[in-house]
C-alpha cells in the first residue's frame, strides 16, 4: 500500500495534464504494477487452465465454446469456467503480464501460459484396467550422530500434497518410515512401485533421507562417482546405489507410463542415472548416458523424471529455515510453490525454487549474512531436473 501511495505522488503533476478518463487509466495502471502479488496469481491461474474435479487430470477444451469436459481417465464431466471459455473463443491468453520478481525472461513468462503437452492431457487408460497412480514415499531418521529431524514430516508432506492436490488415493501410498525403511523393504517396495505398470499409470518415487558417493568401479558414470540413497541399515547392509535404482524402478516403465522421483537427500542430482539432465545455466539438456555405452541406463518406453535436490556434487539441508519445523529445503520449497502456483512448468518450478533460496541467503542484515557465510549456515544447493527423454521444460507442465 505504501508502494502504490509513493508512485501516485510521483506521479501527481503528470496525472494532473491527462484528460479524466486517461488519468483514471494511468491510476489503475500504477496499482496494477505496484501489485506483484496479484500478477502472479493471474499468471498462474491462467497456466491452471482446466483440471479435473476428481483425479486432477489437467484437461483440453475441445471445443471453443465448451461448458464441460469430460475427464478421459475418471469419465467425470467437468465445468468449464467461464474465463476459460472466453480466452478459448479469443484464441490466446489476455495480455501478457511482467512480473521481475516471479521470472526473469519473456520466454519463461510465456511458458506460464501455455497449455500442457498432448501427453500430459491424454494420458490414456489403454491397458486391461483404468489408469492408477501409485506412490512410494520413503523417511529414513537413523540414529545418534546420523539422525535427521525432518524427514518424517517431509513424507507427511509429501503424502498430503499427492492426496489433496494431484489425486492420490490413501491405498496407493505406501509409506515406510522410522525402523520400515531398512535396505531389503526398501528394495522391496521399489519393486512393488511399478509392479504391473501399465499405459496412463502414474507412479511417484519419494525419498527423504542422507545420500553419498562412492567410486565407481563399472565406469559407467561420467563423474566417475555413483550416487547413494542411504537406508536405516546402511552401516550393515550397505547403500542403494544409483544403478540399482536404475534397474529396479526406471528399466520396466513401459510406454506411457511415468515415473517421477523426487529425491531430498545430499549428492542426489542423478540419482536415478537417467540419460539427460537439465543445466539451468545454459538452459540445455546435457547427456549423462554412459561413456562406455554397453551399461543400460534408459526405460522400456515409459517416462522417468527425477526432481533433485542439489547437484552430485553438493549437500541437501534438513532445515528450519522456511518454518518452525524441520523439513528438507526440497520438499518445503517444491510443495510450497506449486500449492502456491498450480499448473507451473518444470522449468518455472526450478526457476522459482532457485529464488527462493538465493532470497534466504541473501536475507537478513550485513552482520547475519556475515555470520551465516562464517557458519555456513547457507542453503547452498541447487535443485536439478533429469530426464529419460529430453523435453522443453518451459512448455511441460508439472503433472503427477
Amino acid at each position: 500500500m505504501h508502494c502504490a501511495c509513493y508512485i501516485f505522488s510521483s506521479q501527481q503533476s503528470f496525472l494532473l495534464s491527462l484528460s479524466f478518463s486517461a488519468a483514471k487509466e494511468s491510476f489503475i495502471y500504477i496499482i496494477y504494477t505496484a501489485s506483484m502479488d496479484n500478477n502472479r496469481y493471474q499468471i498462474m491461474m491462467e497456466a491452471r487452465g482446466v483440471v479435473c474435479c476428481k483425479c486432477r487430470q489437467r484437461l483440453s477444451l475441445l471445443t471453443l465454446n465448451s461448458t464441460g469436459v469430460k475427464c478421459p481417465i475418471c469419465n467425470m464431466m467437468n465445468p468449464v469456467p467461464t474465463c476459460e471459455r472466453s480466452r478459448s473463443k479469443d484464441g490466446k491468453a489476455k495480455k501478457n503480464i511482467s512480473d521481475p520478481d516471479l521470472l526473469s525472461s519473456s520466454k519463461k513468462t510465456e511458458s506460464l501460459k501455455k497449455m500442457p503437452f498432448p501427453l500430459e492431457i491424454s494420458r490414456s487408460s489403454s491397458g486391461t484396467r483404468a489408469a492408477r497412480k501409485r506412490a512410494l514415499l520413503i523417511g529414513v531418521t537413523y540414529k545418534r550422530k546420523h539422525m535427521l529431524k525432518g524427514t518424517i514430516n517431509d513424507v507427511k508432506s509429501m503424502g498430503g500434497f499427492l492426496i489433496n492436490s494431484f489425486g492420490f488415493k490413501e491405498e496407493n501410498i505406501r509409506v515406510l518410515t522410522e525402523q520400515d525403511t531398512t535396505k531389503k523393504k526398501i528394495l522391496k517396495s521399489m519393486e512393488w512401485l511399478v509392479e504391473d505398470c501399465q499405459a496412463g499409470d502414474s507412479l511417484v518415487f519419494y525419498f527423504s533421507g542422507h545420500g553419498l558417493r562412492q567410486p565407481d568401479f563399472e565406469r559407467d558414470e561420467r563423474d566417475g562417482f555413483d550416487e547413494t540413497i542411504c537406508p536405516v541399515d546402511f552401516m550393515k547392509e550397505g547403500m542403494i546405489r544409483d544403478n540399482e535404482i536404475n534397474s529396479l524402478i526406471v528399466w520396466p516403465l513401459k510406454k506411457d507410463v511415468t515415473l517421477h522421483a523426487i529425491v531430498d537427500a545430499c549428492h542426489s542430482g542423478t540419482i536415478l542415472d537417467l540419460e539427460h539432465v537439465y543445466n539451468t545455466e545454459q538452459n540445455k539438456w546435457e547427456d549423462n548416458s554412459p561413456p562406455s555405452g554397453n551399461a543400460r541406463k534408459h526405460t522400456d518406453g515409459g517416462l522417468a523424471i527425477s526432481v533433485s535436490a542439489c547437484l552430485d556434487h553438493e549437500n541437501a539441508a534438513d532445515t528450519s529455515a522456511f518454518t518452525k519445523t524441520m523439513n528438507g529445503a526440497l520438499t518445503y520449497l517444491l510443495i510450497y510453490i506449486l500449492k502456491k502456483h498450480p499448473g507451473l512448468t518444470y522449468g518455472d518450478l526450478l526457476d522459482l525454487m532457485h529464488e527462493e533460496l538465493r532470497k534466504f541467503n541473501e536475507s537478513g542484515c550485513l552482520p547475519a549474512k556475515f555470520l551465516r557465510k562464517i557458519f555456513k549456515d547457507l542453503l547452498s544447493q541447487s535443485p536439478q531436473i533429469s530426464s529419460s527423454q529430453p523435453f522443453d521444460v518451459y512448455k511441460r507442465h508439472f503433472i503427477l
